[in-house]
């Protein structure tokens, strides 16, 4: 029997020695599972790119500018053919199973319906990460804004699956983009990603939007696959937590009734800069108190791009 053929996309922006890493351990670990690799470059400033770009079995793409996350990956897509689309992020690493265990159990018949599939991701000291989450309502979004589901008890009132050890196999609403693998043709009916979510919300997104069409989501405890965590966007983490408050009030003008998202509108520019404050406080994360400043000045001064649906706007 054939193998599973995928094709493996990763996004990178200044990922450094990771992204060499992750394309080793496809090498690895890969097998006979993999089609191609495709590389798109978000116009890395660190030479990053460099240390794959003679690698005989990437495809090199460099976009030009920063696209960002689900734009590049759309890139990405468009140069496969494979059934299935993995999109990885440089700062994973895969293990043995990390193809073969998701690949079998969605080209099993009774599968059928799994559009989207993820496994378990571990952190350097082999913990378990919980990445999981439920799709996005008022209450959840009003909960993380304020800072509630970091209260003993209220772990689960928040879109983060915090109150789930991540430690059995399951359907669930969104897996992480880390590791994100989706047929082929439910991306293409999907219309791939929306490119106004520069980064984060894009995958939940599409997973809600494949859910509504009768594709559903399942968490692999079965596989593993490294994943350092954040991202290359550790490096800027001011306009990272602007990106998410963007990408959150850009969700909800397209999935919530409109007053619900003049809701999270109110909650987010008005509480939610002292909530994080406060917690930041409470932590000793000083630093913490200015990145979210520093995020909430560009937020403002976009706001007039969100409300008219210009995600891509950088301030």
């Amino acid at each position: 029997m054939a193998a599973i053929k995928v094709s493996i996309i990763i996004v990178n922006w200044n990922a450094g020695p990771q992204l060499k890493a992750c394309i080793d351990s496809i090498t690895q670990f890969g097998g006979e599972h993999v089609e191609n690799i495709i590389v798109v470059d978000n116009c890395s400033v660190d030479g990053s790119e460099t240390l794959v770009e003679a690698d005989p079995v990437v495809t090199l793409m460099r976009a030009g500018e920063n696209l960002g996350f689900g734009a590049a990956c759309n890139i990405g897509a468009q140069a496969g053919n494979s059934p299935y689309i993995l999109f990885l992020n440089p700062d994973t690493c895969l293990k043995g199973g990390s193809l073969s265990i998701p690949l079998d159990f969605m080209g099993r018949p009774e599968n059928a319906k799994v559009g989207i599939c993820g496994i378990q991701l571990v952190d350097e000291h082999g913990k378990v990460s919980r990445t999981c989450s439920r799709y996005p309502t008022l209450g959840r979004l009003v909960s993380s804004a304020l800072g509630l589901d970091k209260l003993p008890g209220l772990e689960g009132s928040g879109m983060h699956m915090r109150d789930w050890d991540h430690k059995d196999t399951r359907q669930v609403d969104q897996v992480i983009g880390a590791f994100y693998l989706m047929r082929r043709d439910v991306f293409e009916h999907a219309g791939g990603f929306d490119e106004r979510f520069f980064v984060y919300f894009e995958e939940v997104d599409v997973a809600r939007r494949c859910k509504l069409a009768g594709w559903n989501s399942w968490y692999l405890a079965e596989a593993q696959a490294f994943h350092a965590g954040g991202g290359t966007s550790r490096q800027v983490k001011g306009r990272r937590l602007f990106y998410f408050l963007r990408s959150r009030l850009l969700y909800a003008f397209k999935h919530f009734p409109l007053w619900q998202a003049w809701i999270v509108v109110g909650v987010t520019n008005l509480l939610e800069p002292f909530t994080r404050s406060i917690w930041c406080l409470l932590g000793g994360d000083f630093a913490g108190i200015q990145h979210t400043w520093a995020a909430y000045g560009l937020l403002w001064r976009s706001m007039g791009h969100i409300l008219r649906g210009e995600g891509r706007y950088n301030p």
